[in-house]
């Protein structure tokens, strides 16, 4: 990490006696923020939030974005859109692959199916729709990530699937692109009627009612619009038409895209619980695929109400033939039952890796910085300005808190915004566009930023409170710094640590030492004898017998294989595995 090692090391800033040692460190605490300070070294300056914005009903939402509008005149493929294609391929703040891919790759893949999996390794032979062919090559992807490699093969065979990858891994892409392709040919045949947008829309005579054939639920608002982007992409010049609903937008302006029909539709699950009640709206008797992002949030105890509401359809689909697919970085063994309800008896299981794991592409250990709790306010700035202006995440662990510290940075010249869930949905997506843009790189937020944020070049995550036990502990860490260091790219975790968060000293331990990162002093009396590690995130040891299948990380060469766990391999091998042997999640 040439552009991002400036060697910052372990802060001491305590008063009390028994603190950690004082280590040399390349910033000093400078007491008060010198505004001027920043502009000197390089950050533009702070941008107020302007509230004159369009009221609610204006169109500049997420989710009310272009997609391709299909004529029924068309044949099996439609036309280029050059405007379109330039704003869904082509910009500047699209993410892209990073120099780095084959180091996320080279993980095991283990994989539990009835039936032999063979992965893919280039997208030309993997039997997918011309169309979806056409544009994955203008995302830019060239080869498919590992969770990719034995996803799309999967879903394509019919398979209903339950996938853990490292966050940034291309779990997203890992089911649409399957599914749409699937549905590319079957369109004319599967769909239900829908006006011919390309002439106009009038909601009093043209509206129908939205009965999709995807449905895909995801936990946070942020998440659910970019899932929708992506959608967006794959679905060009086909006449699959995506949707995405969730919370605080205006829902008339939802209800109308619904009503000119709908494909694929990407959901919260209040507002998709919201729209299932209007029968005249939305209906899921076609649904074929349903897909849950992030499904172990979804599982919660909490949420086992909702999402059974949501996984009954509301209705009843007409078609037998329905695949469920469950996406997440992280999927803790207790939520495995309920899981298991929905999924066939043949369902695969694919896992990158260990579940729950981070991967060496984030870099976190010189990052894990002592400090007091009423100090971190000065250290986080000199943090910041320590290091070349980069977009930066920070996550704190309460609203108000992310109001102060915004409030700290930006007074200090620091150009930031900040989201959090008692803000507007218009504020949030201000904040996130933002952010995106660079016109504020460094945005404050709490954890409703952890899951699924997707944006360009955030080469650092700083995590000015680590998350408590009682809310995500070491998994929480693991969505966050997984902001950073996406699908091949590098990134920098920092953390401010002390002595109120001992009860994660352990895990974040084993993390380090897991993706061979180095351990601060101050948390060497955390690490495991001999370093053997031990996680009972995923692990029941329960004897249960399922067919071998050969799992090697064959993605982009034959190069890219493991040996175990996390631990890329020097060598090419085969690995073979049991569910009866090794840790297991769902059974």
């Amino acid at each position: 990490m040439d552009t991002l090692d400036h060697q910052i090391v372990s802060l001491a800033l305590s008063d009390e006696e028994n603190a950690p040692p004082m280590t040399d460190a390349p910033f000093k605490l400078s007491g008060v923020a010198d505004p001027e300070e920043a502009a000197r070294l390089g950050w533009t300056n702070p941008v107020p939030f302007d509230y004159t914005k369009p009221d609610k009903e204006s169109r500049d939402w997420a989710g009310i974005a272009d997609r391709y509008e299909w004529d029924s005149e068309y044949g099996e493929v439609g036309p280029p859109n050059e405007e379109l294609e330039q704003q869904l391929f082509r910009g500047n703040l699209i993410q892209r692959v990073g120099e780095r891919l084959n180091d996320l790759n080279a993980y095991t893949v283990r994989v539990d199916s009835d039936t032999t999996i063979q992965p893919i390794t280039k997208w030309e032979e993997s039997g997918l729709h011309p169309v979806i062919l056409e544009n994955i090559a203008l995302c830019q992807y060239t080869t498919p990530t590992a969770v990719q490699s034995y996803a799309v093969p999967a879903i394509l065979e019919g398979h209903d699937l339950i996938s853990v990858a490292q966050t940034g891994s291309g779990k997203t892409a890992a089911f649409l692109i399957p599914i749409i392709s699937k549905l590319m040919g079957k369109a004319r045949k599967l769909a239900a009627p829908r006006p011919n947008t390309s002439e106009g829309f009038n909601p009093s005579t043209d509206a129908v009612r939205a009965e999709p054939l995807v449905l895909v639920v995801c936990p946070t608002r942020e998440l659910a619009t970019q899932i929708f982007d992506e959608a967006r992409r794959l679905c060009y010049r086909s006449m699959l038409r995506p949707c995405v609903v969730y919370g605080g937008a205006p829902s008339g302006l939802q209800r109308e895209e619904l009503q000119k029909g709908c494909d694929i539709l990407i959901a919260t699950p209040g507002r998709l619980l919201d729209f299932m009640q209007q029968t005249r709206v939305l209906s899921l008797r076609r649904v074929r695929y349903t897909v849950i992002d992030e499904a172990d949030e979804l599982l919660q105890p909490d949420w086992e109400d909702e999402f059974r509401r949501m996984m009954s359809g509301g209705d009843v689909n007409e078609d037998a033939d329905h695949h469920y697919m469950m996406f997440s970085a992280t999927f803790n063994k207790e939520f495995r039952h309920l899981a298991k309800e929905y999924l066939s008896d043949d369902y695969v299981r694919l896992r990158v890796g260990r579940a729950g794991s981070s991967h060496t592409n984030v870099t976190q250990h010189s990052q894990i910085i002592y400090a007091d709790a009423e100090k971190k306010m000065r250290a986080i700035y000199d943090l910041i300005v320590s290091m070349p202006p980069v977009r930066t995440l920070v996550f704190v662990n309460s609203k108000d808190q992310v109001d102060f510290v915004d409030d700290f940075l930006y007074n200090s010249g620091i150009p930031s915004t900040s989201i959090h869930s008692g803000r507007t949905q218009r504020e949030r997506e201000d904040a996130i566009r933002a952010f995106r843009t660079a016109k504020c790189p460094v945005m404050v937020a709490t954890g409703i930023s952890a899951r699924g944020l997707d944006v360009i070049n955030v080469l650092h995550v700083i995590n000015y409170d680590l998350p408590s036990a009682m809310h995500g502990g070491i998994t929480e860490y693991i969505h966050r710094i997984g902001r950073t260091a996406r699908i091949g790219n590098e990134g920098l975790a920092s953390s401010f640590y002390n002595n109120r968060n001992e009860e994660l000293a352990t895990d974040l331990v084993k993390i380090l030492i897991e993706c061979k990162q180095q351990v601060p002093d101050f948390l060497e009396g955390y690490r495991p004898e001999g370093d053997v590690l031990e996680f009972d995130d995923d692990s029941d040891n329960e004897a249960v017998e399922v067919n071998e299948n050969e799992t090697t990380s064959q993605v982009a060469d034959d190069e890219n294989t493991a040996t175990n766990g996390n631990e890329p391999a020097e060598e090419p091998i085969q690995s073979k595995w049991n569910a009866a042997e090794d840790d297991d999640i769902w059974n």
